[in-house]
């Protein structure tokens, strides 16, 4: 063997030994249940995981180690972020993915604001960009950060019959966007059917958006019509 194929192979295997050592880490955390204090945190914050099944919930705690492993919190305006926050919104986060095979692959950051907060929103129509200042509960960015409001995001967490859950908003866009558009198709599982779910979806989505056109009632909050992805 060449003398030259030495560093290739060496290289080769600290790549492979990388690898296999995050997959470890990985399953470690997933298969590790949290500690009984961030447990109680996590049923105080968020009551609606006190109703998942046992198995399901096992589930829950090694995603939240997984999601808390990943992503890192930043306090905007002054916020210094708790354990609490943390927990919260990670128990929330980890809700939409507890019993799938989705993950916020390309997320890293959270960033906290102590409430509604001002963003600039940029429009193209053409050559013509309009520009201007509105304020927002929470934002998801393709590749992060997702941006939110704590007071809005602890409401919430508090009651889950209120229509109106900025986290769960906000983390279904990343998993819609993994597919590379955020526009209500994400990526779906093995032997599902792109041609079912958008039959299924699009019908329940002009149904949502006749109902409040109409003034009916719904259980998702009248702004899931502003589109399809807002709907998802």
């Amino acid at each position: 063997m060449s003398i030259l194929w030495i560093p290739l192979l060496i290289a080769a295997g600290v790549f492979a030994y990388r690898r296999y050592a995050r997959r470890q880490a990985r399953r470690n955390l997933l298969a590790t249940p949290i500690s009984e204090r961030a447990r109680a945190i996590v049923l105080d914050q968020v009551p609606l995981v006190g109703r998942l099944p046992a198995a399901l919930r096992e589930k829950l705690e090694g995603r939240i180690n997984l999601f808390l492993d990943q992503i890192e919190f930043y306090g905007c305006d002054g916020l210094e972020v708790t354990e609490e926050m943390r927990l919260s919104i990670a128990a929330q986060a980890c809700l939409l993915v507890v019993n799938n095979g989705a993950w916020y692959t390309h997320l890293r950051t959270v960033l906290i604001y102590p409430g509604a907060f001002k963003s600039m929103q940029r429009k193209q129509d053409g050559y013509i960009v309009t520009e201007r200042e509105t304020v927002r509960l929470g934002e998801s960015w393709a590749r992060g950060p997702v941006i939110l409001s704590w007071a809005h995001s602890e409401q919430g967490a508090a009651d889950a019959t209120d229509g109106h859950n900025v986290v769960l908003h906000e983390f279904a866009h990343q998993l819609d966007g993994l597919s590379g558009y955020t526009d209500g198709a994400p990526v779906l599982g093995k032997g599902h059917s792109l041609a079912e779910w958008e039959r299924v979806f699009v019908a329940a989505f002009e149904r949502h958006v006749w109902n409040v056109e109409n003034g009916r009632g719904a259980v998702i909050d009248a702004y899931g019509a502003q589109g399809q992805e807002e709907y998802f």
